[in-house]
């Protein structure tokens, strides 16, 4: 099976004025191609900073870092931007919209960014917007929408790629639990068609939807579980 992820003895330190936050302390972890992967743990215990390192937003104080068989270390931001612009999907917790642009510009900055011909983009774009449900609303603009519109909208963009890694940072957390439901429906179909995902949820109904649940205290791995066989 083809690993995407491979973290070996991960830190992350942050220097403050008179105290060092030691944020993430000796992390190894291995997310194969086809797992959906849940990490959870308390506020504060290294999630968002893990999954940060993980989709090259931020980069480790000390281990190593290998994605998609791509050694991160040393990476130039420039370098750093266009891996993640064509390996790793991103999706937020506050949607990352842009408002000022419709569904279907939305969707397809990170083709852009990539020179993609304006063919391969309509596309790409409308497949994924069929995927998510929510082609009827390519002209709409993202305050036209509610917020599971919106994520569902954010979970395209995210997949319109074809990435290697799909990072979900608390999908659900600006939902109600009807929404919820529904956007976390939508990420175990799109594993189940192949895509390799690793969602950060405080939320222990959603992280039973995963293959394999990771949970961190206090910057460490404290327990792992297989939940169910990869698809």
């Amino acid at each position: 099976m083809r690993k995407v992820v491979e973290m070996n003895n991960i830190h992350k330190r942050y220097d403050g004025q008179q105290i060092e936050t030691h944020a993430l302390q000796g992390i190894s972890l291995e997310i194969n191609s086809g797992e959906f992967v849940a990490i959870t743990g308390p506020s504060g215990c290294g999630k968002s900073t893990l999954l940060s390192i993980m989709g090259l937003m931020d980069s480790a104080s000390e281990g190593e870092y290998q994605l998609a068989n791509i050694n991160t270390a040393g990476l130039k931001v420039d370098q750093r931007t266009q891996i993640r612009n064509e390996h790793i999907g991103y999706v937020f917790q506050s949607f990352n919209l842009i408002d000022n642009l419709t569904v279907f510009e939305n969707v397809a900055l990170p083709l852009e960014h990539r020179g993609t011909s304006n063919s391969e983009i309509k596309q790409r774009v409308e497949q994924v917007l069929t995927q998510v449900d929510m082609l009827h609303r390519q002209n709409y603009r993202p305050n036209q929408l509610s917020g599971g519109q919106q994520q569902r909208i954010a979970i395209a963009r995210a997949l319109v790629g074809k990435p290697d890694l799909i990072l979900v940072d608390e999908p659900t957390g600006n939902l109600d639990s009807k929404n919820g439901d529904q956007v976390m429906a939508l990420l175990e179909q799109l594993n189940k068609e192949g895509s390799t995902i690793v969602m950060v949820t405080h939320d222990s109904r959603y992280s039973r939807c995963a293959n394999r649940q990771i949970q961190l205290l206090d910057g460490r791995i404290v327990t792992e579980q297989q939940l169910k066989g990869v698809a």
